[in-house]
Formats: C-alpha cells, structure tokens, sequence
C-alpha cells in the first residue's frame, strides 16, 4: 500500500460506531470516507459531525474504502464482513467476532483466502493496565478477573458472557499462553433468555487457573483482575487505570519474619499491620486510549502485513470457542 492516507468507514452509528468515528477521523494515517447505518438519519448525523458522506448499505462503499470497523450487533458480523473481505478490504470486527464459533470460522477463512486483515475489538488488551502488565513477561499460576456493571439496556443481543466477560477471556488466553484442559461454569439469567450473571473456572494444560465472573445486573461498575505468579503478584483496576505489583525477591525478607515470628510463643498478632509490613510498588501506566491503540495496531497492520493488529481474527475465534465451552457449561449447570 502506498503511503497516502488509508481510507476507513464504520458501519454502525451506534455508542462504538461514534467512538471508532472520531478516532478514525483524528488519526493522521486515516481519511474517515464512509459512514453506513440502516438507519439513515442516525448515518447522517454522525457523518455530518465528522464531515464524510452518509451511507445505508454497505455495497455502495465497498470500492471507496481501504479499511473498516463494523460496530453492529453480534449476529450481523458475518453478513457484514463477508462483502468487504471479499473485496479485500481489511476489517476491524467490535468483539466478540460472531455470534457462533461456525460464523467467527467462517470470518477466519474469508481473511485467508482473501489474504486481508482481519481483526476483533478486543479494546481491553489495548487497555493501558494490560499493556503494563504484558511487559512484565509474567507466567501466571492463578488469574482471578471481576467484571460487572448495572444493566447496559445495549448489546443485550447476546448474554454477559459475549457481551463482557468475552474481555476477559481473550486477555486470559493471552497471559496464560496455554490449551484449555477444562471449563466449569455457572450462570443465571434474570431480564431474559440469556445468562445476565456467569462464573467461570478455566484450567490449563500448563497448570494456570482463572477464575472469572461477570454481571450486567451490579450496582456499580467494577473492572479488575489479579495475577499470581511465582515472581509477582499484580492487581489492576481497568476502570481506573491503576494498579499495583507486590514482587516476590523484594518481599522475602518479611515471610521469614512471619514465620519466626509465628513461631514465637510471646508473639501478638493484634500490632502487626500486614500492608505495612509489605513492599508495595505502584503500575507504572501509561494514560493512552484503546481504542486508538487499537486503531493504530490495526492501520499498521493494513498499510505493512509484516506487522499484526492487536487481536487477530484467529485469536478472536480462540476467544469465541472458550465462550462457547463456558455457554455449554451454564447451559449443563443452568438454574431451573
């Protein structure tokens, strides 16, 4: 590709459509041309905030666009990315990558015959927090991740598990690098027919653990996942983009001293305050956006193939399969 701006679109004019819009059209690689929306007057108004034209189907684009994010309901991926890879213009799927493993196979083998870029939303990898956490290097024993928030009345076209929970299985894949060996899973729906609550219990060929629950009925709003590690224990809020790492070498020095100490018949417990005793070490994170990381990843990738978007579509599917193995076991598990 030559190095003039790479020409994108969004389809979906919807919460993420408006976020991968304004990214686009602030990025300097990219000339936002297109935005495509069912909805007329919903196109509209989001084109005309960013100055493109205005679009209802995809196929009046297909030959104007190098690039595209479709930010649609789940059960429209396919349809829609199927046109675009077939003209060989590159995709940026919003997670997860479909509604079925089947259709997120069918999206993979598209990208390939095609040879064109394809890759899912996954913003949460892009999250400053994680990008700290990745250069750590770290081989996790034990991940325990907690995602919940009040009802979202949006993306309700499928249940908590490929709504938010799938956030959290892809960086899960990711950090433990391993084969699943086992999925237990656990989960109750309460506004409709799917699962609004789930608990999941993943295990590896190598030994690692995850814990992971999800809830779209909380009272507030909570993002965080723990990481424990033979080197390290890590602990990150990726709503507030903080967190903070307790290194095993720097902290040795304070077991032995619990251990004398308990061993002592004299020894009170009551004037001993854990946290004090520990050596304690902010994150160090850097305050970028993900999505505009993402974007970044993702254009690259477009303009340069010997470079990967941040979440591929094969890496997607491996997300989706896992979120499947998990629906199977609500569904084994599932509240009568």
């Amino acid at each position: 590709m030559s190095n003039d701006k790479i020409r994108t679109a969004v389809v979906g004019a919807g919460k993420m459509g408006a976020i991968h819009a304004k990214v686009y059209s602030q990025l300097p690689e990219s000339r936002l041309v297109a935005v495509v929306d069912s909805d007329r007057a919903k196109a509209t108004q989001l084109a005309e905030k960013y100055g493109c034209p205005a679009f209802t189907d995809c196929a009046e684009i297909l030959d104007q666009v190098d690039a595209v994010t479709i930010a649609t309901p789940t059960t429209t991926h396919l349809r829609l990315a199927k046109p675009f890879l077939r003209h060989r213009v590159a995709v940026l799927i919003e997670k997860p990558l479909a509604s079925s493993v089947r259709e997120g196979r069918k999206i993979v083998a598209l990208a390939r015959r095609y040879d064109t870029v394809a890759a899912v939303g996954h913003s949460e990898r892009c999250n400053p927090v994680v990008q700290a956490m990745k250069r750590f290097s770290i081989e996790p024993k034990f991940i325990e991740a907690h995602r919940v928030s009040p009802y979202p009345f949006r993306s309700t076209d499928v249940g908590v598990v490929l709504d938010i929970m799938i956030h959290d299985i892809d960086i899960v894949l990711s950090l433990a690098n391993s084969k699943i060996r086992r999925v237990d899973a656990v989960g109750v729906n309460v506004i409709d027919g799917s699962e609004d609550i789930c608990n999941a219990r993943i295990a590896f060929e190598n030994g690692c653990i995850a814990n992971l629950t999800a809830s779209r009925l909380a009272l507030k709003t909570e993002r965080r996942v723990h990481v424990f590690t033979r080197q390290a224990y890590l602990s990150v809020d990726y709503f507030k983009k903080s967190g903070i790492v307790i290194r095993t070498d720097p902290n040795k020095d304070v077991v032995e001293w619990i251990r004398t100490q308990r061993q002592r018949g004299d020894f009170d417990p009551a004037g001993v305050n854990w946290l004090d005793l520990l050596r304690i070490e902010p994150l160090e994170i850097d305050d970028k956006e993900p999505i505009r990381l993402e974007q970044e990843a993702f254009l690259r990738a477009v303009r340069d193939r010997s470079f990967a978007p941040e979440v591929s579509a094969e890496e997607g599917l491996a997300a989706l399969r896992c979120a499947q193995q998990i629906l199977r076991a609500v569904k084994k598990h599932k509240w009568h």
